[in-house]
């Protein structure tokens, strides 16, 4: 809603816009949706899918956001596609498998030039909004079964090129760790990101 604002305030600067979400339908009747295209024209650069949000709130499905993300990409947008279990699964021991699941449901139907530009944001759900974080060995391990699926369905050189984020109560003072993890390359910070010292903080633990 307030996206034209943030963009006439950072113009001419280097930060980047994004949006919290799009439609996975390029026109059509589908009142109130927003295009990946209408979000091209305003001049915004990213599009998050799949947030644990929308996934429990709004009951979208798995092959729902995977047709968003490849929506986002045909625009020539970057797509930030979420992914991360729920507590009941991380204590069921299905983290991995719920991951693969989330991420394989994409893989099926987004070809390979479609992952160019593309982030992956690790969220466990468990940890959105209540000051509780995976350690920085629990998120690298998480990242290295999502680098090593990249790997398997891109190749190499190209599942490197994809930028893993961490996401789940990323704070100034547990930054740094996370940030240190081989496949770790930021963090889709939430809360942290309303106060502008604790975001720079992060910000710069991400520039060390």
């Amino acid at each position: 809603m307030y996206l034209p604002q943030m963009l006439d305030v950072l113009q001419g600067t280097q930060v980047l816009v994004g949006s919290q979400d799009a439609s996975e339908h390029g026109s059509g009747a589908f009142t109130g949706e927003i295009a990946a295209s209408m979000l091209d024209e305003l001049g915004v650069n990213y599009v998050i899918v799949g947030h644990s949000e929308r996934r429990s709130l709004f009951a979208e499905s798995d092959q729902r956001v995977a047709a968003k993300f490849t929506a986002v990409a045909q625009a020539q947008l970057t797509p930030i596609l979420c992914v991360g279990e729920t507590e009941e699964e991380r204590e069921a021991g299905q983290t991995e498998a719920v991951v693969q699941r989330q991420l394989s449901a994409v893989f099926d139907v987004a070809d390979k030039g479609l992952w160019q530009n593309a982030v992956i944001a690790y969220e466990p759900v468990w940890a959105i909004g209540t000051g509780r974080t995976a350690t920085p060995e629990m998120a690298q391990a998480v990242h290295k079964t999502i680098r090593d699926m990249l790997t398997e369905a891109l190749g190499e050189d190209s599942a490197q090129q994809v930028r893993l984020l961490y996401g789940g109560s990323v704070k100034p003072d547990n930054a740094k760790a996370l940030f240190e993890q081989n496949d770790i390359d930021g963090g889709l910070v939430g809360g942290a990101s309303l106060k502008a010292e604790d975001f720079m903080a992060i910000v710069a633990a991400a520039e060390e």
